[in-house]
């Protein structure tokens, strides 16, 4: 019987250690974490110290009770969850759960039969300051999120299953999308104008374009078209000569490795992966894939923020790059700019074996596993690679009065380019190279041009996870759980890959600026990282970092529940004279008329969203009016079909979950009265079923059950709303996970109910931090 026994994370690993530990250990998998704060209690004693009341996950107890089972007689056991502070924390949880007196604890970056048996004759304790970096962490991030979002919930509200919610590191996120999408709601476009002429060497057919750049010896600045008519005629009408010919070396060096931010960003422009799909492409290509001889890990850690490459690695690409492509393309090696509280013992992400060749791996992986092997491949090999060469030709040009310009580059010397390709417009050399000073040019046509400013644009998942870097908000780790929460809570849109910011998180936002400026403070949430780094580190004690962001909290929390309704300055109702007072809704921030609902007067005092007009034609006509159908966006986020002709027109079609539009029905009277106030009721449907409601609502809210209408058929199912299915399989028995609605909200459950009952929260949850 084996002697010690290896405990990761997933059972992919342990196959894939068993491809070369053989049976001198016994390897086990805890799925994960095993212990966590209970969902719908805080679980936090505050008044003692912080002290947090862990509850084994409770689908978690069977793999407790078989690791207890598999461990009796062990002497040693190893500890092998994943290296950073999540990893470090489950690790714990284990020990403690487990009862284990002297655990070992061991990391190793790739999952190689080297670093796997370096790690075992390296063993360690667990490391309870980054434990404590990590619980600090969580219990900030349930304080928060079980403070505030019960009063979105009261202030704002929750319809149509929108379970709204705000985060430490989500809200400073929404933050940046919101304030985004309102400075393009108040953007102004400006007028300017371009001046290029296209010009030719005198009997030569080879033309080229040269810019306009000086008039009388100043730059040209080009307002209106007033102003470029008359210099575009006098272009018309003057002689050109080449006035000087300047060639200069260029060189661009390759991108370090990729991290985990860096990777994502990429994966998405190049790609068009989200970032969630990133995290999870990359963590089946580090846990191991079947080849031919056998289970193989191909990457190395995919949550890191340091570009550092282990010196074996190193050696490894460049007697690759010498061999493959000859000794001139080996190049000095790059390293990137090492960010803040970057954990520089980890490695950047790279190929298990440069030897690993993406077209000899493509046969053992799906489309997207080879396409992001592909990239991390070409990735750290271009980064030992010698820099690409190109020479840069400027001309000036004299025309009278007039100073122009053309440029352009050629390539010399490929270096990295010939793994790593630059999609890039680089502006050909042509025929610049050929031209001398002094050498007259002849006029094929004058190009004025008008243009207009741009508005900022909105960011895609590329710039998001770079901004998010940028001001330290999350760890790179996060980023996709950030993004994912910010969808699933409908704070955001997909438009041609850009976020868009719905009326639903604007409000939020407006909300928490208004009430909770500390939380979605960029600076705040990155003092929150940095606090955290200095716990790791063992420079702070976890229990007087959250007080001090506890106690802040509080302060905010009683002024925001003692609030009520402020008067919007300045204005009363048109309508009846009475106060606007300022509210909240998912619609977003506004006024309303203090006599609601007698009075509905309402004025948008939020962010404009500024594509709220667009549309996208359907096709066809309205059967009631023949105006043109479009598709639309309703305010809790979901697409349906209505007429051009609105509000004249009230015709809509909803869009069921088998994408089949079908007429939107009017509420029918039920023969039922109110109980509440003798009004006619009326059949409604929901996104829970049919129901019926008081004909008098807004003024009566009243609502009685279907079940009182005898006789009532209601649709089929088919066309009820069905639960949208994720991209990963169910961790217990492997079948498709679903996104369903409960009583508290949303919540992912497995597609195999009731055989198996798996479920998590549906807010995403905060992937593990580097």
């Amino acid at each position: 019987m084996a002697k010690a026994a290896i405990i990761v994370e997933s059972p992919t690993k342990t196959k894939t250690l068993s491809g070369f530990l053989g049976k001198d250990f016994v390897l086990l998998a805890s799925m994960g974490h095993v212990r966590d704060l209970p969902e719908g209690d805080l679980a936090i004693d505050v008044d003692n110290d912080f002290a947090p009341k862990y509850e084994i996950i409770p689908r978690q107890k069977k793999t407790i009770t078989k690791l207890k089972a598999d461990l009796k007689g062990i002497e040693t056991v190893y500890l092998a969850s994943d290296p950073d502070r999540e990893g470090e924390a489950i690790a714990w949880h284990l020990a403690q759960v487990l009862g284990l007196e002297n655990p070992k604890r061991i990391e190793f970056n790739e999952i190689t039969e080297e670093a796997v048996k370096n790690a075992l004759a390296h063993p360690r304790e667990i490391d309870l300051p980054r434990v404590d970096a990590q619980q600090a962490r969580r219990l900030l991030d349930r304080l928060v999120g079980y403070e505030i979002s019960p009063l979105l919930w009261r202030r704002i509200g929750s319809r149509g299953g929108t379970a709204l919610s705000a985060g430490r590191v989500q809200s400073a996120a929404l933050r940046l999308v919101c304030e985004r999408e309102r400075e393009i709601s108040a953007f102004v476009p400006v007028e300017y104008w371009s001046l290029d002429v296209e010009l030719s060497p005198q009997g030569k057919p080879q033309p080229f374009k040269a810019a306009v750049k000086q008039v009388d010896g100043q730059d040209l600045d080009l307002t209106n078209e007033e102003q470029t008519k008359p210099l575009a005629e006098e272009l018309e009408q003057a002689t050109y000569t080449v006035a000087s010919v300047e060639k200069k070396p260029r060189s661009r060096s390759a991108q370090p490795p990729f991290i985990t931010s860096s990777l994502q960003r990429q994966a998405a422009n190049e790609l068009h992966f989200s970032a969630r799909k990133t995290m999870m492409v990359a963590e089946q290509l580090y846990q191991g894939v079947e080849t031919d001889e056998g289970t193989v890990g191909l990457i190395t850690y995919m949550r890191t923020d340091s570009t550092r490459i282990a010196d074996q690695a190193v050696q490894q690409t460049r007697a690759f790059i010498k061999d493959t492509f000859g000794e001139e393309y080996i190049g000095p090696g790059v390293r990137g700019k090492t960010a803040k509280g970057a954990q520089e013992a980890h490695e950047a992400i790279r190929p298990t074996s440069t030897l690993n060749l993406p077209e000899q791996m493509k046969p053992y992986l799906d489309k997207d596993q080879a396409a992001l092997y592909d990239l991390i491949w070409r990735r750290l090999v271009a980064s030992q690679m010698a820099p690409a060469k190109f020479e840069q030709v400027t001309v000036e040009i004299a025309a009278g009065r007039f100073g122009l310009r053309a440029t352009g580059s050629s390539l010399q010397f490929p270096g990295y380019l010939a793994v790593m390709p630059d999609n890039s417009d680089e502006e050909k050399v042509g025929i610049l190279a050929d031209l001398s000073p002094e050498q007259p040019l002849d006029l094929v046509q004058v190009l004025p041009e008008q243009h207009f400013t741009k508005p900022p644009p909105r960011y895609t998942e590329a710039t998001l996870v770079g901004e998010l870097e940028e001001n330290g908000i999350g760890r790179p780790s996060t980023y996709a759980a950030i993004i994912e929460t910010l969808r699933q809570r409908k704070y955001v849109r997909m438009k041609e890959r850009a976020f868009v910011a719905t009326a639903t998180g604007c409000a939020v936002y407006d909300y928490l600026l208004d009430h909770f400026p500390h939380i979605i403070d960029i600076e705040f949430t990155a003092h929150v990282e940095e606090d955290l780094d200095a716990v790791e580190e063992g420079g702070e004690n976890w229990v007087p970092v959250l007080r001090r962001y506890y106690d802040d909290l509080q302060t905010q929390m009683t002024a925001a529940r003692d609030e009520k309704p402020h008067i919007f300055e300045g204005e009363v109702c048109p309508k009846c004279g009475g106060q606007l007072l300022v509210k909240y809704s998912l619609r977003g921030k506004f006024a309303g008329c203090e006599k609601y609902p007698e009075c509905d007067f309402t004025k948008n005092l939020g962010i404009e969203i500024a594509e709220k007009n667009e549309v996208e034609p359907v096709g066809r006509d309205c059967p009631t009016c023949n105006l043109p159908l479009v598709y639309r966006i309703g305010f809790r986020g979901k697409r349906f079909i209505a007429c051009t002709g609105y509000p004249t027109c009230k015709y809509t079609e909803q869009i069921g979950a088998d994408g089949i539009a079908r007429p939107k029905l009017p509420p029918k009277e039920s023969g039922i009265p109110c109980d509440k106030c003798g009004a006619m009721m009326y059949i409604r449907e929901s996104k829970r079923g049919p129901f019926l409601g008081c004909s008098k609502f807004p003024r009566c809210r009243n609502i009685m059950s279907i079940d009182l209408v005898e006789g009532y058929v209601p649709p089929p199912e088919s066309e009820m709303e069905k639960p949208q299915q994720l991209d990963e399989p169910c961790p217990d028995c492997g079948k498709a996970l679903l996104i369903r609605t409960g009583k508290r909200g949303p919540f992912i459950g497995c597609s195999g109910y009731p055989k198996c009952k798996y479920t998590r929260p549906g807010v995403a949850e905060a992937e593990p931090e580097v």
